[in-house]
Formats: structure tokens, C-alpha cells, sequence
């Protein structure tokens, strides 16, 4: 086995956990192995366990330790309270922003500041990633659908970008103005009574058959299962992949931190480090969005398809 030249990010935490929580899990996370830490709230502006100015401060304590931070903005901005969240983030003065809209690309360049274009960017070919390396990305997420093919082809463009691929998590699908969980309750979204704080890996939207579909998550859709590309580290650098991205999950962060480092550092093989995953993440193991895949395959063995 031989070493990998891929760096390996924490993404934001897509979940809303308490305060406490959240300081414990990025106290840990900052001696875990990691090239980047990405923070912030980039689902719901009521989930305020931490305010904008808290996300600022450990930013920057987390940069003073030496670690690269990137602090990550909302996705859906609803109101004016939005934007002014938004327009600290741009003002932070140091850490470099994960933007997930237009406008907050708009601001970040007036502001002069370098910024990595979020998967929600939605940028699916050359000449967008173009637009967005003109705007001031230094960096950008594919589209979490985006297969393999598909991008490998703009990678062959050679553009002057890195590229971050989300490579472990509950995939993020969508967003909506009603808020899903808050329905499930039979509450309004502005009386949620912070529900989402229940259901730390998100809340399971079933078949009929009782068979995981989907993740309810507040605002957002996501997939009911951990998207896991650990298997696919070697391809992704042969195509020009320079980083993978592992999305928070309320238990076995750390354990799927290090097996993703044992197998770009050449220690361990994809297929031990997947078996040593295995029960260490919520819904099935699925990786067909990147194999191009539809429904459901391998049922008898690890990865299946889609969500």
C-alpha cells in the first residue's frame, strides 16, 4: 500500500447539538488528524446553541493552534437577521469562508476575501467552476449527486482549483423553507421548540415497509444513508482530487477520522478500514450517486447504492 497525496477535512456539523457538545466535539477534534476544520451553522438560523460571534471565536482560537479553519455559511438565506449573520462571517478579518450561495460569494469577493464554493453552489461543469475561480474560490465541493464520470471530466479541464469531494456522512439533498421536523411534531417552524436537538444524526423518514428512505433535518433533506467513499481514495487522487471530507456524526467521528488518514497515509487498507466501520454509522453504507448507480446493489456485501 502506498501513501496518498489527498488532504482530509471535517466538514460542518450538519446536525444541531447543544453547546456543550458542540465545544467537546471540536475540543477532541482538534487533536484528531485533520488538514482542515470547517465551522458554523450553514442549515437553520434558529439553531443559535452558539452564535455567530462563538463561531468566530473558536475559529480563530482553532487557527491560533494551528489548525486551517474555514468558517461555513447557511445555504438558505430567509431574512435580513440572515444577512447580517452572514455579513459577520465576511467580516471575521482571517478565516476564509464555505460559501453555499450566490450572494454570499458576492460578498466575500467584495470583500476581497478568498472563499471555497460549497457542494449547494450546484456547479456541475467547467465553465461555472470557471465563474466561480473568477468570483475568488480557491477551492470547491462537487454537487454530492455528481458521479464519478462526470467528474472526472472537469477535472480534465485542469482548472485551477482544488477540489474537496464529501466522501463520508448522511448526504445533504436539499432545503426547504418549512421546516420537516417541526411538521412532524405538528408544530409551526417559528414554534419548533428546537426539536431538532432530539435527534442528533437526524430524524428517519420511513417506507411504509419500515425501510429507511430519507433524513429529516430540520430545513433539510438528507440521505438515511452514510454516503462512504473510503473505498474510492485511490481513484479520486488519480483523477485530481486534493481533498476528502468527512461529515460530523454524533458518535465514531474520531474512529472514521483516523481510518480515512490509516488509508491515504498507506497503514491500512480501504477494505480493513471499511470492515472496522462497519455499525460506526447511521443507515447503510451507500456509494451509488458516485458509481452512477440507481437503486439499490450489493445488497449482500457493505455499499449499496444511492441513499
Amino acid at each position: 500500500m502506498s501513501a496518498l497525496n489527498l488532504k482530509l477535512t471535517l466538514g460542518p456539523i450538519l446536525f444541531f447539538w447543544s453547546r456543550d457538545e458542540v465545544f467537546k466535539f471540536y475540543e477532541a477534534a482538534a487533536t484528531w488528524p485533520l488538514d482542515t476544520i470547517y465551522l458554523g451553522e450553514a442549515v437553520c438560523s434558529r439553531r443559535q446553541q452558539l452564535r455567530t460571534s462563538d463561531w468566530i471565536t473558536l475559529a480563530h482560537q482553532l487557527s491560533d493552534a494551528g489548525k486551517q479553519v474555514v468558517l461555513s455559511c447557511q445555504a438558505l438565506l430567509e431574512s435580513e437577521s440572515d444577512l447580517k449573520r452572514l455579513r459577520k462571517l465576511v467580516d471575521n478579518g482571517r478565516v476564509t469562508l464555505e460559501v453555499n450561495d450566490l450572494g454570499a460569494a458576492k460578498l466575500a469577493r467584495d470583500a476581497g476575501l478568498p472563499f471555497v464554493a460549497g457542494t449547494h453552489m450546484n456547479v456541475y461543469n467547467s465553465s461555472t467552476l470557471s465563474l466561480m475561480r473568477t468570483l475568488g474560490a480557491t477551492r470547491w465541493l462537487p454537487p454530492v449527486e455528481m458521479d464519478r464520470d462526470t467528474l472526472a471530466a472537469i477535472l480534465a479541464t485542469r482548472p485551477e482549483l482544488e477540489t474537496e469531494v464529501f466522501a463520508w456522512g448522511r448526504l445533504p439533498l436539499a432545503f426547504s423553507a418549512r421546516c420537516f421536523t417541526a411538521r412532524h411534531y405538528n408544530l409551526s417552524k417559528d414554534d419548533c421548540q428546537f426539536k431538532c436537538l432530539e435527534h442528533p444524526d437526524g430524524l428517519t423518514l420511513a417506507t411504509r415497509e419500515a425501510q429507511g428512505f430519507l433524513t429529516i433535518n430540520g430545513i433539510q433533506t438528507m440521505s438515511d444513508g452514510c454516503h462512504a467513499l473510503l473505498p474510492y481514495l485511490a481513484e479520486m487522487e488519480a483523477m485530481g482530487v486534493t481533498a476528502v471530507r468527512v461529515s460530523p456524526q454524533s458518535a465514531h467521528t474520531a474512529e472514521v477520522v483516523a481510518a480515512f488518514r490509516a488509508v491515504i497515509a498507506g497503514t491500512q487498507s480501504a477494505d480493513a478500514a471499511m470492515a472496522g466501520l462497519k455499525g460506526k454509522h447511521a443507515g447503510a453504507a451507500v456509494d451509488g450517486y458516485w458509481c452512477g448507480s440507481a437503486g439499490i446493489i450489493n445488497t449482500g456485501d457493505t455499499l449499496h447504492a444511492r441513499a
